[in-house]
């Protein structure tokens, strides 16, 4: 589990805060505060909790925030949650001076649907978004009247994952300032009884280690974290809050047998997870892309993992390794057995790969297949062994066999369902869907590899995973007449460290017993696991459960449930597809779960003012033109400005797959500033293409025209209409903005700046904001579309500048050391009039070192050129 609490706060109206209100707190002991130890622009968080029940490992997390607008005037509070990928969200409320507004769960087509209304209508929505690397976030935001309270309170529900032997709850703190009541509190119930639990705070001190309780007695244990307000100072004297790192929460439970069923109110969950067991022999080949786009700091970090993988191979375990690039090669002729021999001859092995060429990934894995059926025909593997793949790629296959879904059949025929594949997708370029479903329907699993300075742990860290099998072929049965919907049940692999979940229906209640047989092959022996239950005995059981929440093992189900139909779904076609698909929506919408079928859409009134805030856009540009590219994981923005002479045109957005292209022409200003003598640049028109639906939008300050292959259709900016066709929809908000959205997943947001027609220096420009962006594939480019991909930077040695009130930095951003300013550029989405200022790291000489290549790269012939066509 993971969260990150954070309130963004930006002003609605321009106030200055002073310093002659004072926050008198009602406890005894507690000096006054002022103002600004407590208040950040007018907004004061008074409160922030975390509450986690955990029951029989499914956890039920309830995120609350209350905050009060101390200022004289209306402010914007954006509530901000980060949470696992794997959690679903079930819950939302916000509550402004008393009146509740909830968030609903609904069809994604019907709530993305509600959401481009709400966004059209100039309101406030929020949605959910994936957000790094196994995270996701949750974005909504709301005005605050002078004076008044608003609560956000966000549930979200997890089935907590055995890995390396341990429960983890992982709670991302970041309030962003000092909270008045700021508490984690965790309250765990296992029928098993809890065998260990631990808390690991990274940015504990020895002045909170007092604060942070832990205890564990039987069934039940409670993890607590309750800061004082002057414990969270970052020092004795600071206003800001040294509570900014990671809460981790361990355990495991007790395990006298190797397995544990659970039966609540007509629903089962057996848990199965033996210990003690010899490991399973394992042959392994590692299939390498060696192809040129591996050189570098690629090629070193792998090396690194494969280094130290091998010390971690077993001496009876055998294995092989396979580079590929243009051609295919392998170390060995046959598989071989991980004698000291044999592992020191691999180190040189590994030491001495060099990357070349291209990449061809369907001969490479035949062979690995072949590698290892004729070591098992020829007996050259123990009889008692388990077999897998694991191949690390960066690219997509361009040598041999191209086409993915051949590649897939090839694959699927010469595995046969006898052994797993693992595929490990290295950085942004690889075809990670491509790499997921082959590995999905051979048995396997698919792990992107970010490509970062861990990425060599990374690695490490997947083969730990899958280093130690005990079972194979685990077959787990219930009595047929008794159950019904039951979870997958059977698993090629049961490794050490990890847990088997089956959950599902109890439909005879008549029977006084419940009996669960397991069946799975051993290093030594076939094993057979018996567990019996009685009904009545478990009911009673039940009734001391202090910590339950409702039906908990009908969610865990539900939950178990949804998860494995939608990953059948992405091997499914056709009906198959559509039935899975029917089946994981009805279950989402059922037990209220945001899921990728799903989404919580919250949509709250607004005031006066018509002010407008979308969730989560991943980039923008407007005025000079400059580009604003806010980065969520390190909670701040990178500027840079493109100096470009009227007439130029520039490609911003380019995805190679679906040809959707965004192109912007500069104008100039009338006349040159008397001070500089230069005249700023702005965007003065705005090309939109997708060759796909044969369509092409022009955007101008004048008007909106839209060609396809039968029609020519223009608008102005005084109308105020909606236009659909064959999954586009536009959207024009009179003499304010124009709202793009492309199919499910690519929604792009154009404002209007208008200036007096007499002005003698300026004239009408254009603004281009990115708001959704997820079905953009993983090749898009562009000065602005580079961003759209997660990437990492990092800033140190700040230093006073040229100007006092702009300090500089040095930056490392894409291997690149750069000098860099502390600024500020206007954000013109919710005020095209005034704009909103962003603080930013400003990347001098045209984003030189930032952008891929240089600026002058992005120039192209016209504004509805793109790369796939003439058009």
């Amino acid at each position: 589990m993971a969260v990150t609490v954070r309130l963004y706060i930006s002003l609605v109206l321009l106030a200055s805060l002073g310093t002659s209100h004072f926050l008198i707190n009602p406890l005894r002991n507690i000096r006054k505060r002022s103002l600004p130890d407590m208040v950040v622009n007018g907004i004061e968080i008074y409160s922030t909790k975390i509450n986690c029940k955990v029951t029989s490992r499914f956890a039920h997390n309830v995120v609350t925030t209350r905050a009060v607008n101390r200022a004289d005037t209306a402010k914007e509070v954006f509530f901000d949650v980060e949470l696992p990928k794997t959690a679903f969200i079930t819950n939302f409320t916000m509550t402004i001076d008393g009146v509740t507004y909830p968030g609903n769960v609904k069809e994604k087509e019907v709530a993305k649907k509600q959401y481009d209304k709400a966004v059209s209508q100039g309101k406030t929505a929020g949605l959910v978004k994936a957000s790094g690397r196994k995270l996701e976030k949750f974005t909504v935001s709301v005005n605050v009247a002078a004076g008044s309270k608003v609560t956000f309170e966000l549930t979200y529900e997890e089935l907590l994952k055995r890995h390396e032997g341990k429960y983890e709850m992982y709670v991302k703190v970041q309030p962003k300032q000092l909270v008045n009541n700021f508490e984690i509190v965790a309250d765990i119930y296992e029928p098993q009884g809890i065998k260990e639990l631990d808390a690991d705070v990274s940015f504990i001190t020895n002045d909170l280690m007092d604060v942070l309780k832990m205890s564990f007695s039987g069934k039940k244990g409670h993890v607590s974290f309750k800061p004082t307000f002057d414990q969270q100072r970052s020092c004795p004297t600071c206003s800001t809050s040294l509570l900014n790192g990671d809460f981790i929460i361990r355990y495991d439970v007790n395990r006298e047998q190797p397995g544990n069923v659970q039966i609540v109110n007509g629903y089962f969950v057996h848990f199965f997870a033996p210990e003690n067991l010899p490991v399973v022999p394992k042959n392994v080949v590692f299939v390498i892309d060696v192809s040129g786009s591996m050189s570098g700091q690629k090629m070193t970090q792998t090396k690194q993992a494969l280094l130290h993988i091998l010390n971690d191979v077993r001496e009876d375990d055998f294995l092989n390794f396979i580079l590929f690039s243009s051609d295919v090669t392998s170390w060995k002729e046959n598989m071989v057995p991980a004698t000291p021999e044999n592992l020191k001859l691999a180190r040189e092995f590994v030491h001495n790969i060099q990357d070349r060429g291209a990449t061809n990934i369907n001969d490479a894995l035949l062979k690995g297949i072949e590698m290892i059926n004729k070591a098992r025909e020829m007996g050259i593997v123990p009889e008692r062994s388990t077999s897998i793949i694991i191949m690390l790629t960066d690219g997509e296959a361009n040598v041999g066999e191209s086409r993915v879904d051949k590649i897939q059949e090839n694959v699927r025929n010469a595995i046969g369902g006898k052994f797993p594949l693992y595929n490990l997708g290295f950085g942004n370029d690889v075809n990670y869907n491509f790499l997921e479903k082959m590995a999905l329907e051979n048995h396997g699993v698919a792990r992107r590899i970010y490509q970062d300075s861990d990425a060599n742990l990374q690695m490490q860290g997947f083969y730990d995973e899958v280093a130690n099998p005990l079972l194979i072929d685990v077959d787990l049965q219930y009595p047929q007449n008794t159950v019904s919907d039951v979870t997958q049940n059977n698993y090629q692999h049961f490794y050490d460290g990890s847990e088997i979940v089956v959950a599902g229906r109890v439909v005879d209640f008549e029977t006084n017993s419940f009996v669960a047989d397991v069946k799975g092959h051993g290093a030594l022996h076939d094993l057979n696991f018996i567990e019996e239950v009685d009904m009545k005995e478990m009911e009673e059981a039940r009734k001391e459960q202090e910590y339950i929440f409702g039906d908990y093992i009908e969610r865990l189900w539900a939950y178990l449930t949804i998860e494995q139909l939608l990953e059948k779904r992405k091997n499914a076609e056709g009906e198959e597809k559509e039935n899975l698909t029917a089946q994981a929506l009805d279950l989402s919408l059922k037990y209220h779960f945001v899921t990728p079928l799903t989404s919580m859409v919250v949509t709250k009134p607004e005031d006066d003012d018509d002010s407008e805030f979308i969730a989560d856009k991943p980039g923008e540009v407007d005025g000079d033109p400059h580009f604003i590219i806010e980065v969520p994981q390190k909670d701040d923005a990178l500027c840079f400005n493109i100096d470009a002479q009227p007439g130029v045109v520039l490609n911003l957005i380019r995805d190679s797959d679906t040809g959707i292209t965004v192109n912007g022409e500069i104008i100039g200003e009338k006349e040159a500033s008397s001070e500089t003598k230069k005249r700023k640049s702005y965007f003065g028109k705005l090309g939109i293409v997708d060759p796909r639906m044969g369509l092409q939008i022009e955007v101008t300050p004048q008007k909106i025209t839209l060609w396809s292959e039968s029609e020519r259709t223009s608008f102005t900016w005084m109308d105020s209409v909606t236009i659909t066709r064959n999954g586009l929809s536009v959207t024009i908000n009179r003499k304010k903005n124009m709202v793009v959205s492309i199919g499910d997943g690519v929604t792009f947001v154009v404002v209007l700046h208008e200036v007096w027609k007499k002005h003698p220096v300026h004239q009408d420009f254009l603004g281009l904001y990115t708001v959704d962006s997820h079905q953009m594939s993983t090749k898009t480019h562009g000065l602005l579309g580079q961003f759209f991909h997660p990437f990492d930077f990092e800033v140190f040695d700040v230093r006073p500048g040229s100007d006092p009130k702009k300090p500089d930095a040095t930056m490392i951003v894409k291997n690149n050391k750069l000098t860099v300013t502390r600024g500020s550029q206007k954000d013109y989405m919710k005020d095209s009039g005034h704009g909103t200022k962003v603080s930013c790291w400003f990347v001098h000489d045209n984003g030189s070192g930032l952008i891929d290549g240089v600026h002058t790269d992005y120039i192209v012939p016209d504004l509805f050129y793109h790369s796939s066509s003439n058009f």
